[in-house]
């Protein structure tokens, strides 16, 4: 067979180009606003797991907390915070000692270091006062956005929304503020959320996604949003 009777390979096939990931549709701002009513008359003055005495203190337990248990974190932190409630005292003990306390806390050892350095920052910088914008917050070792909007809402009472992992997870199954990443969803419950409720917002969020809407096993059963949810997670009994 000559090389001209050969059959001539066809044209490869592309693979199918991959579909793109599409956010779930926003609820009405009439179905955000009964998702906190129900919240709301549920638990009226929701409150953070973390023990603290200070905004100090606050700073460095929300600092701690990172891949960590809010309960873990409080058995670390009891004794600490009773002898080193100021950075002038946290600094006076040292990073090896404040180690020594954390030890039982993942990544201590990272952890005690930035705990050391941002108590340098603030009586540096600071006149050893937590500071009280985010761009500041953020300015300090071991604090990032969502550490910064912790201490912004708990601390000095403003209206900010801290996304973990449970806040990202119900706002998205909940249609509060569909988003692709932990940004997005913080914008969106901005822009979403009742002024009224912002104070809370992101306690309920944290506490009903810790409790009840679990990432592995919801427990759709005894949701008091079970009827407004649609979400492709939800467990039917």
């Amino acid at each position: 067979m000559t090389q001209e009777n050969r059959a001539k390979p066809g044209p490869k096939r592309r693979a199918p180009a991959p579909k793109p990931i599409t956010k779930p549709r926003a609820r009405s701002a009439a179905g955000v606003r009964e998702i906190f009513t129900r919240f709301e008359a549920a638990n009226p003055e929701p409150k953070g797991e973390l023990d603290y005495v200070n905004a100090f203190t606050l700073l460095v337990a929300v600092v701690l907390s990172a891949q960590a248990t809010d309960v873990g974190v409080n058995k670390a932190t009891r004794k600490l915070f009773e002898i080193a409630d100021t950075p002038q005292k946290m600094l006076a003990l040292g990073e090896e000692v404040v180690r020594e306390h954390v030890r039982t806390i993942g990544l201590f050892r990272t952890k005690a270091k930035n705990v050391i350095a941002l108590c340098e920052k603030l009586i540096a910088e600071f006149g050893g006062e937590v500071p009280t914008t985010r761009a500041e917050l953020e300015s300090l070792p071991g604090v990032g956005r969502k550490t910064a909007n912790v201490v912004l809402n708990i601390a000095f009472g403003e209206i900010t929304h801290a996304v973990d992992t449970h806040v990202f997870r119900v706002g998205n199954r909940l249609r509060i503020a569909p988003g692709r990443n932990v940004l997005e969803v913080e914008l969106g419950l901005e822009k979403a959320v009742p002024a009224a409720f912002g104070r809370h917002a992101h306690h309920w969020l944290i506490l009903h996604g810790r409790y009840t809407c679990k990432a592995l096993r919801p427990e759709c059963g005894r949701c008091i949003q079970n009827d407004l949810c649609d979400s492709p997670d939800k467990r039917i009994s």
